[in-house]
C-alpha cells in the first residue's frame, strides 16, 4: 500500500501525499508518488517499486 505520509528527511515533519490515481488507472511499480511537508515546506518525489505494493 502506498503510504499516505512519510517523516521529512529535513526536518523530521510530517509529509502528506500530494499525487493520486484515478480508479481505472492505479499505479505500477516505475511511477512517482510526491509528498510536501507541512512542518518546512519540502516536497519529495519517490519511485515506487513492488514493495510498495506488498501488503
Amino acid at each position: 500500500m502506498i503510504a499516505d505520509r512519510i517523516v521529512c528527511v529535513d526536518c523530521g515533519g510530517q509529509c502528506h501525499r500530494i499525487t493520486y490515481w484515478p480508479e481505472d488507472d492505479p499505479p505500477v511499480p516505475g511511477d512517482s508518488v510526491a509528498y510536501r511537508c507541512s512542518d518546512c515546506g519540502d516536497r519529495w518525489d519517490m519511485v515506487l517499486d513492488q514493495e510498495d505494493f506488498d501488503d
